[in-house]
């Protein structure tokens, strides 16, 4: 069973917008986190493809890792992830081929088989392209080969791309992509931040059909988690009902754009209402350092994973570098 101490920790920042500030704002927030994130000792910092949001600003996942990149210099970066239905597999492989030539041993390219979207967006986005989610498995075999050895027989090369080896993650919310992340050797990553119901059965079914590959001789899984930080539990409690009325206006269909904390969030959610963002929070790490430390500790012995990955979307960018250097402070011991 690991300790604390060896799990890694690591940030997904889904470069949220506040309404007073647009998303130039957040773009250079995003740097000036990763580059806190650099300082603290964490491992590697991933934003997400999503579309058609107006509260979230990293669309253009391959541009800005880019920028983040740049920005930083140890600091390992990637998308968590590249929706892989919304792109041609070669595509995908000269953008990730072009990052890891300017930043060898830097870029992760994480994929997932949802569009991100609704069909209205997925159509604008793929014009007459007519891929799918049932094509996930078939893209990914076709966007390794671009991205590994040029072979004899190989009539289409990605130039950046062809033998950068990058290395590429599976992600998921279901179980699909976790048998098929241990079926193919790769790291797997799940999404325990919105879909904490299946973590466990989808850990199980992924080191269950594990086979050792090039990449891993092991299974290696990374968990993404709802941070929410404070100097105090009182602090953490006003400041995470930010969180809660965004993932709300998800679930009504309305703007994602940040609100600021409330002292209270009754007469904002119904009953069925607060219990399903509750749900969707469900490993929300909430508290001071203390409450902090004891939430990771339970985690990692319930799971036994190999690396946590954090999102924190609190409305202020202060409190938001706050409540990521006090949870470095806590994996430290």
């Amino acid at each position: 069973m690991k300790r604390l101490a060896d799990v890694k920790i690591s940030m997904l920042d889904l470069v949220p917008v506040r309404e007073d500030k647009g998303p130039a704002v957040s773009l250079h927030n995003s740097l000036d986190l990763a580059q806190h994130a650099e300082k603290w000792g964490y491992n590697r910092f991933w934003v997400a493809e999503h579309h058609n949001m107006d509260g979230i600003a990293s669309s253009a996942t391959s541009v800005l890792l880019a920028y983040l990149a740049g920005g930083t210099s140890t600091l390992r970066v990637g998308s968590c992830g590249v929706m892989l239905p919304n792109h041609a597999p070669l595509m995908v492989a000269e953008q990730f081929g072009t990052l890891a030539s300017l930043y060898p041993g830097r870029i992760d390219l994480g994929l997932g088989r949802a569009p991100g979207s609704d069909q209205m967006t997925a159509r604008a986005l793929r014009r007459e392209r007519s891929g799918s989610a049932d094509d996930f498995p078939d893209d990914v075999a076709e966007l390794m080969s671009y991205l590994g050895p040029r072979q004899a027989h190989q009539r289409v090369i990605a130039v950046p791309g062809s033998n950068t080896n990058v290395p590429i993650w599976l992600l998921g919310s279901s179980l699909f992509s976790a048998q098929l992340a241990g079926q193919r050797g790769l790291p797997y990553a799940f999404a325990s931040h919105f879909a904490p119901r299946y973590m466990h059965e989808a850990i199980r079914v992924y080191r269950n059909h594990f086979q050792p590959s090039e990449v891993l001789d092991e299974p290696y899984v990374m968990l993404g988690v709802p941070l929410a930080a404070a100097d105090t539990d009182e602090q953490a409690d006003y400041l995470v009902t930010s969180v809660y009325q965004r993932i709300l206006n998800l679930m009504r269909g309305q703007s994602l754009m940040q609100k600021p904390p409330v002292e209270t969030m009754n007469g904002l959610w119904l009953p069925h209402e607060r219990e399903a963002v509750m749900d969707f929070l469900g490993l929300a790490m909430v508290g001071g350092p203390e409450k902090i430390r004891a939430k990771l500790d339970v985690l990692i012995e319930q799971t036994d994973a190999d690396e946590l990955i954090f999102t924190c979307d609190m409305y202020e960018h202060a409190d938001r570098l706050r409540s990521y250097e006090i949870l470095a402070q806590a994996a430290r011991g």
